[in-house]
């Protein structure tokens, strides 16, 4: 097994509604505004659709469950879903708090990207297992997207 870049994706997000303290943590909503993607195979823009809602738990540790819909420059579309883990320590804080920035392996930022769609051209998609590795922008996230393949 190894990792292929599949690619990069930037997703620009609305500044947070804060929903507060639950019996599950404190729930953040970041609705999302658009962007771009770009790869060897995959190229296009973020619909301004879709929310990154993420729940930091007592521990510090954020728990994201995000939807987009990408379109491809060739007008096909592809929802994604995707689950993760952030851990919220000094960088990512100073970040959010300061409109700031963080870099790649500044934090535990994983998630595990699933594609579905229905346009031929991109059906390929729909069987890939992808893992990514995000950062902090200011105003948008930034993640690197891996597929995971056979050697």
């Amino acid at each position: 097994m190894k990792l292929e870049p599949l690619m990069t994706l930037h997703v620009d997000l609305k500044p947070p509604v804060e929903i507060g303290n639950g019996p599950h943590g404190a729930r953040t909503i970041f609705d999302v505004t658009g962007g771009a993607f770009e790869g060897q195979r995959l190229n296009g823009k973020v619909i301004p659709s879709g929310a990154d809602w993420i729940l930091v738990d007592a521990d510090g540790i954020g728990h994201l469950d995000v939807r987009i819909t990408l379109e491809t420059r060739d007008e096909a579309f592809i929802y994604v879903q995707y689950f993760g883990v952030l851990v919220m320590n000094e960088k990512v804080n100073a970040a959010f708090e300061q409109s700031g920035s963080t870099e790649y392996g500044d934090t535990y930022f994983m998630t595990q990207p699933r594609f579905e769609t229905g346009d031929s051209r991109y059906k390929w998609l729909n069987g890939v297992m992808a893992v990514a590795e995000g950062c902090v922008k200011p105003g948008a996230v930034e993640y690197r997207v891996f597929a995971l393949v056979n050697d």
